[in-house]
């Protein structure tokens, strides 16, 4: 396989043959993100993909998985991602699912036609990074999307058949911003339902705009016992009418919590509420990674 750069897959995807199909992120502007910020955009030729699924075909006996890279892979037309996956389908025909990144620009490009042509040919899982729900944050972090955009294109995810796996960042919104972050993110997943939703809890390395704001003190970190109670305020306003896989188990976050919603809204909300209690159960500041 060739790589350019750093490649990164959701957790989830941690034994799926990792295959870039774009490089980069097309918008790349967040201001909390430094993931593609070495990189300039551009679609890979659709036979350097095919190259790189032959030299994986010679390579690995079996792949089950497959997760098509960069930041927004759904940024490819309808026609380039079927050809790939067809292909990918004839090389690996055991492959049971080629999930990709999409950006909420990425889904609302996209017809329900094509949705369900994409789900057709084996896309299960859409990850988006929601990020926040609410629009002042949005606006703050230079996301390039709106609330009420995040919500269409979920729902449009949704509707296809596709499952969708929607990202949060406590914290984001720092100290003068966090009730409305909390209060908006836990409305957002209620209103869009996903079939997953997940929370990271905000770091930032020196590549991340955001990060020189961090330093300044313009912009302030939530402690970890600030990060909790925006979790419970985010949790004690979701109301979902379907059940919601939730996780907050990245190596981010202070606490770890997996449950599914509605079911188990009650038993985490009791969690954090007992961390709030006892700070030594949350964890170190020297255990947290990115």
């Amino acid at each position: 396989m060739r790589y350019e750069g750093s490649v990164y897959r959701p957790p989830s995807e941690a034994y799926s043959l990792i295959v870039q199909v774009t490089i980069g992120c097309a918008h790349n502007s967040c201001t909390f993100c430094s993931m593609f910020k070495d990189k300039k955009f551009r679609v890979r030729d659709v036979k350097e993909v095919f190259e790189d699924l032959d030299m994986a075909r010679k390579y690995y006996k079996r792949v089950e998985r497959a997760f098509l890279a960069d930041g927004d892979a759904l940024a490819l037309s309808t026609d380039k991602l079927e050809m790939i996956l067809d292909y990918a389908k004839k090389l690996f025909p055991e492959c049971e699912r080629v999930n990709v990144y999409g950006s909420p620009q990425d889904v609302l490009r996209k017809t329900p036609e094509e949705l369900r042509l994409l789900k057709s040919k084996g896309v299960e899982i859409i990850y988006i990074g929601a990020e926040s729900g609410s629009d002042k944050v949005l606006k703050d972090v230079c996301k390039g999307a709106s609330r009420d955009e995040i919500i269409e294109a979920v729902r449009k995810i949704e509707d296809s058949g596709i499952k969708s796996s929607v990202t949060f960042i406590s914290g984001l919104g720092g100290k003068a911003g966090w009730r409305d972050h909390g209060f908006s993110t836990g409305t957002m997943i209620s209103q869009m339902s996903p079939s997953y939703a997940s929370l990271l809890t905000l770091m930032t390395d020196p590549a991340a705009p955001l990060h020189g704001d961090i330093e300044s003190g313009k912009f302030e970190l939530l402690s970890a016992e600030e990060v909790v109670e925006e979790t419970m305020l985010l949790l004690s306003n979701v109301d979902v009418g379907r059940n919601c896989v939730f996780r907050s188990n990245h190596a981010s976050n202070y606490i770890s919590l997996k449950g599914e919603l509605p079911e188990d809204k009650g038993r985490m909300l009791k969690q954090l509420e007992n961390a709030m209690n006892n700070p030594a159960r949350l964890k170190d500041e020297r255990f947290r990674k990115l």
